[in-house]
């Protein structure tokens, strides 16, 4: 072979390997920020690209959604069977503002109830909140015993578990057709409901272990920056700083003069 006729052999590989980059230094960190009616303000962070050209980070981040135990909202470990799930609906500066998007209940914590011997009655039904929030409300039920019964099981006739069931979902449409979204959500995280559904089938068959079981967000209104603000506590208005009371001085009478 000729020398200097082959002018590839001196230069590198055509498309040779690319130097690797650390996918984390494209990407940016955003702080989750809970509504109100929660504890803990923020509960998480999330990450994503850094704004590229027309692909912008925040419409990205518009419409995540994230699952949060309600014993790390509340700081109650009690409450650990029930899962929130919040949906970012603004993002402000590095800050995701989330909205109230669904509620479950823990795999072991509902196996738990479930036994033998017992009827288990289960009922939906769609509420509309006052604010225009379509909701769809899952309840769950159990029948107990009568007092001193002797006999093991405890089933409820399928004419009893119809009227239970119709008395459920009056119930849940009742609660849930005169409030907003916010005041729902703070009727759902002490078992309100759920109580109350107990009493009011006592007359029927004795219930036990009655909770509302799911919660889903069907269809919302309109977006509404104000309502969002008054979700996290901040209606908008100027109220101003925090000013120390003031004390008014006493005077001693007959200390002549010395005070």
């Amino acid at each position: 072979m000729a020398i200097g006729k082959n002018k590839r052999l001196t230069k590198s590989k055509k498309g040779g390997k690319k130097k690797q980059l650390d996918p984390f230094l494209t990407k940016e960190w955003y702080q989750l920020k809970a509504p109100s009616v929660f504890d803990v303000k923020d509960f998480g962070k999330t990450l994503i690209t850094k704004t590229k050209g027309q692909k912008i980070a925040s419409v990205g981040l518009m419409g995540r959604s994230f699952e949060v135990s309600l014993a790390d909202l509340n700081k109650d470990e009690e409450m650990g069977y029930r899962k929130i799930k919040l949906i970012v609906e603004d993002v402000q500066g590095f800050n995701c503002l989330t909205n109230f998007h669904g509620m479950d209940m823990t795999r072991d914590k509902l196996c738990s109830l479930i036994k033998k011997w017992q009827s288990i009655i289960e009922a939906s039904v769609d509420v509309r909140t006052t604010d225009g929030y379509l909701v769809r409300l899952f309840c769950i039920a159990f029948t107990k015993k009568m007092p001193n019964q002797l006999k093991k099981a405890c089933y409820a006739t399928m004419a009893q578990q119809k009227a239970i069931r119709a008395k459920m979902m009056q119930v849940m449409s009742e609660e849930g057709g005169k409030c907003d979204l916010k005041e729902l959500v703070k009727k759902l995280l002490p078992e309100v409901m759920g109580q109350d559904i107990e009493k009011q089938c006592q007359g029927i068959f004795p219930v036990k272990d009655c909770f509302i079981r799911k919660v889903k967000v069907l269809k919302k209104p309109k977006f509404d920056l104000l309502k969002l603000m008054e979700m996290h506590g901040d209606n908008g208005e100027d109220v101003g700083a925090n000013v120390a009371p003031i004390v008014e001085e006493v005077k001693v009478a007959g200390a002549g003069g010395r005070y």
